[in-house]
């Protein structure tokens, strides 16, 4: 079986290493994604990313394509990725000192010959903010690492020092949830199936 990564996120590529999860290709997505005005937009994003790989295959017999989607929800509104330095300078300035939602959503795509099975999965975590500094923002632009993520920042690197406090799955606001990943390959494949996927 063929097995796709549909992301060009590096994060999502060492959660999959992590977990042991072998043998997959990296085809990053394309065409556009859907502005993000609510949930239900993350997950439509997921499967979009899929979707997009999966046009591209020229592969007929079975493949599974994994894809995901993360969105930031502070004071009403949702937060993509920074577009410039500014825009990411004001979303760590509303960030600062408060709660916020992060979604992910999950989608996968299997096929074999005729059989196709599209699942998806929506979770969230809730995490709190230090206050921050106009220094420590300044900071934290000139590392660079604020410009590829959802909400400017990434849990994972430099921005953990951060975090106070994180009410959910940590992974989910890494960029995708191994145990939610598991349970939909598990309800698509079955268990056997699924663990053959992954080294022990």
């Amino acid at each position: 079986m063929r097995l796709i990564l549909a992301s060009s996120s590096p994060r999502r590529r060492e959660i999959l290493k992590i977990i042991g999860l072998k043998n997959f290709e990296i085809i990053p997505p394309t065409g556009k994604e859907l502005k993000v005005n609510s949930p239900k937009d993350v997950k439509a994003n997921a499967i979009l990313k899929a979707r997009s790989v999966e046009r591209g295959l020229s592969c007929k017999g079975e493949y599974l394509i994994i894809a995901s989607d993360t969105a930031v929800f502070v004071e009403k509104k949702f937060l993509g990725k920074p577009k410039d330095r500014e825009e990411a300078k004001q979303m760590l300035a509303t960030l600062s000192g408060k709660w916020h939602t992060v979604y992910t959503a999950i989608g996968i795509i299997y096929r074999k010959f005729k059989k196709r099975v599209l699942k998806t999965h929506l979770d969230f975590a809730r995490v709190k903010f230090k206050e921050l500094s106009d220094k420590e923002i300044e900071w934290y632009l000139s590392t660079e690492e604020p410009y590829d993520k959802a909400g400017a920042y990434g849990i994972q690197g430099f921005g953990a020092i951060f975090i106070e406090k994180i009410v959910g799955d940590y992974f989910t606001v890494m960029g995708i949830s191994p145990s939610k990943l598991y349970k939909l390959l598990v309800n698509v494949l079955g268990k056997e199936k699924t663990l053959n996927l992954f080294s022990p």
